[in-house]
């Protein structure tokens, strides 16, 4: 399972020009479900989303988790983040988890995160969205826990 994070001083999402979700300073979260992810992923994934310390102490370092920092958290569905894209110039998608298997991980995700922050806005799963952000930094990691790998994080 994949989640590339982007510090933000505030993020937005709408569907069809209605607004969806907005947030002010915290995480912009992309996440992508591949093919044989769980819910052991899916809660371990969370787990390091909301303890990753991207914002900064007071002397600067980026000593700060999204709690710590008083952020928020907009979680947005991106499959495409599962795209192979090792050889040619068009993407793959068969490392993508189906929607059927996607979706629900995705709401793991979710709901895993709600319960250490409380709140957590979000996309919506298998929408053409818009999403847009202001980056600051800008701050951007791709984090990844793969099944199996005892929950490790590239």
């Amino acid at each position: 399972m994949i989640a590339l994070l982007q510090r933000v001083a505030e993020a937005w999402v709408r569907i069809e020009d209605q607004p969806v979700a907005t947030i002010n300073r915290g995480l912009l979260v992309l996440v992508g479900v591949e093919a044989g992810d769980g819910p052991e992923e899916a809660r371990r994934l969370a787990e390091r989303t909301c303890q990753y310390r991207v914002f900064p102490d007071a002397d600067g370092h980026m000593n700060l988790d999204v709690q710590a920092a008083g952020g928020a958290i907009l979680a947005i569905p991106q499959f495409t983040l599962a795209a192979d894209t090792r050889k040619g110039n068009r993407p793959g998608f068969s490392t993508a988890a189906p929607p059927d298997e996607a979706e629900p991980l995705f709401q793991e995700f979710v709901s895993a995160i709600r319960a250490r922050m409380g709140r957590v806005e979000t996309g919506r799963f298998g929408a053409d969205m818009a999403v847009g952000l202001v980056n600051q930094g800008p701050v951007t990691f791709w984090l990844q826990v793969r099944p199996g790998g005892g929950g490790t994080v590239r």
